[in-house]
């Protein structure tokens, strides 16, 4: 009878002691940092800042948007990479870091599939073909034909060598069958001083930068990409609706963490800063910006990545792209 008692309550001691053990904190129980891997101001910073601030809320954790630049982004992705895949840091990827840059650095201290749990393309951003207003063309028609009766003879500003803007006019180009020279740009802003002014004929850039000029009158659009009409610029015709069917030049910004990130973790955060971003008051600050929401999958956005990679490897291998 003493054995059975002292068994009974050493069995109820027991429980207690489990019962007692703190309970595991669910996800996230502290601050998270976003790692953005360009400098502050631009689209990247700002579509970050726009979807972690959403997020945030609805995560009821502060979410610290960091800025890492340089290298086109290769040193704010590889501290990405590099971080704790716990779910406390994550970043932003974008069309350079995770679709050309590893076709263009030999030694580029990540790879954009091993190395990452991709999570979410948050947002997307078209590019625009602009003519200062003297260009004879005042169609992409008109000036496929110019280009291709003068090869070689005409030059177009991009807002960096190997960046979505020259490469994504190389493929244009490419798929039109001219050739024009490249004129490398620190930035857009710079390159679209010297198109405005007169200095470079034509523009290829991202359509924030580039839209209040072409509002203003002082470039010419000639195509947008995308497969829908810009709601601000109703009257753009698209490249698809010009011919090039299969010609899109996208700049995406998609949320990544580091490889490895447990599968519960993946599915909150996608899910979180996919109704984020489609939330509409976020969408409306995302339009702001110049960026439309997409918020798709873990998984959407991994194959996403796969099919840019094999794409503008194509691009730079057939147009023997080599950064100087």
């Amino acid at each position: 009878m003493r054995k059975s008692a002292k068994t009974l309550f050493a069995a109820i001691a027991l429980l207690g002691c489990i019962g007692a053990r703190p309970a595991i904190a669910a996800f996230p129980d502290k601050p998270i940092t976003m790692i953005v891997p360009f400098p502050p101001g631009g689209p990247t910073d700002a579509v970050a800042r726009v979807a972690a601030n959403k997020a945030g809320q609805l995560l009821g954790q502060q979410i610290v948007v960091e800025n890492r630049a340089g290298a086109a982004g290769a040193i704010g992705a590889s501290a990405i990479a590099r971080a704790r895949p716990d779910g406390y840091t994550v970043g932003l990827a974008t069309v350079s870091t995770h679709g050309t840059a590893p076709h263009l650095y030999a030694d580029l201290a990540y790879d954009p599939i091993k190395d990452f749990t991709p999570l979410s393309n948050l947002a997307g951003s078209p590019n625009i073909l602009s003519v200062h207003p003297d260009f004879p063309a005042k169609t992409l028609k008109e000036f496929a034909g110019i280009i291709k009766s003068n090869p070689g003879k005409y030059s177009y500003a991009n807002a960096g060598a190997g960046g979505v803007n020259d490469l994504g006019m190389i493929w244009f180009l490419q798929e039109m069958g001219g050739s024009m020279v490249s004129v490398p740009y620190r930035g857009s802003a710079p390159a679209l001083t010297d198109t405005i002014g007169g200095t470079i004929p034509v523009i290829f850039d991202n359509y924030p930068s580039s839209l209040p000029y072409i509002q203003s009158g002082r470039l010419r659009a000639l195509a947008i990409t995308g497969t829908e009409r810009n709601p601000q610029l109703p009257s753009l015709p698209t490249f698809q609706e010009e011919g090039y069917k299969d010609y899109n030049v996208t700049s995406w910004y998609g949320l990544v963490a580091p490889a490895g990130l447990p599968a519960d973790v993946t599915q909150t955060l996608s899910r979180v800063f996919a109704d984020a971003v489609n939330d509409p008051e976020t969408a409306q600050k995302l339009a702001e910006a110049g960026a439309f929401p997409i918020g798709n999958t873990s998984d959407e956005f991994s194959a996403q990545i796969e099919r840019e990679l094999n794409l503008w490897r194509d691009v730079i291998q057939k147009g023997n792209f080599k950064l100087q």
